[in-house]
């Protein structure tokens, strides 16, 4: 009986700490965006004169100021364009590359597939250099396909390596079925494999959303044209040589984090599928 009661005590206390811990995990994420939100509504002396998150007086307006003199409404629709551009063309080619190279075998597939792999292992600045020099030679610096291109290329190798691991698990029974039915390759593709793979997919759209929505330098590097750049590039409007101006920093930070927490959002229980697919398929 002891025995018993000092199990249960024991594991009481274990997970009394693991959600202790979680806890100061999560509120250690979440405080940086609460003090964000809290920044964009106060004024520029509140900010450091005030340290509560709850400001004195909530000055809407910043966002107002934030949108208009910051020309959001032209960087917003460009970010947009580039994540919605970069996500298709990244989804199109990662699928049909990794159903390739999971399904049809030919002579230097495997080392094929572990070139791509490798690129995995080189850091994201590690590419910028071969990219503006790449872009330069072929013209398409300081272009918007450019950008596109070289945001593909950055997110490639990791979701290919994604769905690959998934389709190297599913069932080739189902491939056989559609064979049968008169399925040609792509048509298997299309029809079967596509629609199976919809939760690692779901994973492949927000990581890459987030990386295209989020990317700075690399559009600092591509971009000449202001018209052409995306918005958080756009942000350093409100940083100027001798001052900040903090409360519209806060709110351009604050608008460009919503449609990304949007997304996640809305696709949180496909990307918790996602992300345990290749331990449940087939």
């Amino acid at each position: 009986m002891k025995i018993s009661v000092y199990y249960k005590t024991k594991k009481v206390t274990v997970n009394a700490v693991i959600h202790l811990f979680l806890l100061v995990v999560a509120a250690s994420c979440l405080f940086p965006l609460l003090w964000m939100v809290s920044s964009s509504l106060k004024t520029q002396e509140e900010i450091f004169r005030n340290m509560s998150l709850l400001p004195a007086k909530f000055h809407f307006e910043n966002y107002y100021y934030a949108w208009m003199e910051g020309g959001f409404g032209r960087y917003f629709l460009n970010s947009i364009f580039y994540t919605v551009s970069v996500v298709i063309g990244i989804i199109i080619v990662s699928s049909l590359a990794a159903y390739g190279f999971s399904r049809l075998k030919f002579r230097g597939s495997n080392v094929l597939f572990y070139m791509f792999m490798a690129a995995m292992m080189i850091p994201i600045p590690g590419s910028f250099v071969p990219l503006y020099i790449l872009l330069n030679k072929l013209h398409l610096r300081n272009t918007a396909f450019g950008y596109i291109l070289a945001m593909i290329n950055v997110g490639l190798s990791t979701s290919i390596f994604m769905l690959k691991t998934f389709f190297d698990k599913m069932p080739k029974e189902l491939e056989d079925a559609a064979r049968m039915d008169g399925c040609s390759k792509f048509g298997i593709w299309r029809h079967v494999a596509l629609p199976l793979s919809g939760p690692v997919l779901a994973v492949v759209v927000v990581f890459n959303a987030l990386n295209v929505w989020n990317e700075y330098v690399l559009a600092l590097i591509i971009f000449d044209s202001k018209h052409l750049m995306p918005l958080q590039v756009a942000l350093t409007t409100f940083q100027g040589e001798f001052i900040t101006r903090y409360p519209l920093l806060m709110a351009g930070l604050t608008i460009t984090a919503i449609p990304i927490i949007i997304i996640y959002l809305l696709m949180q229980k496909y990307i918790v599928k996602g992300v345990t697919a290749g331990a449940v398929v087939g």
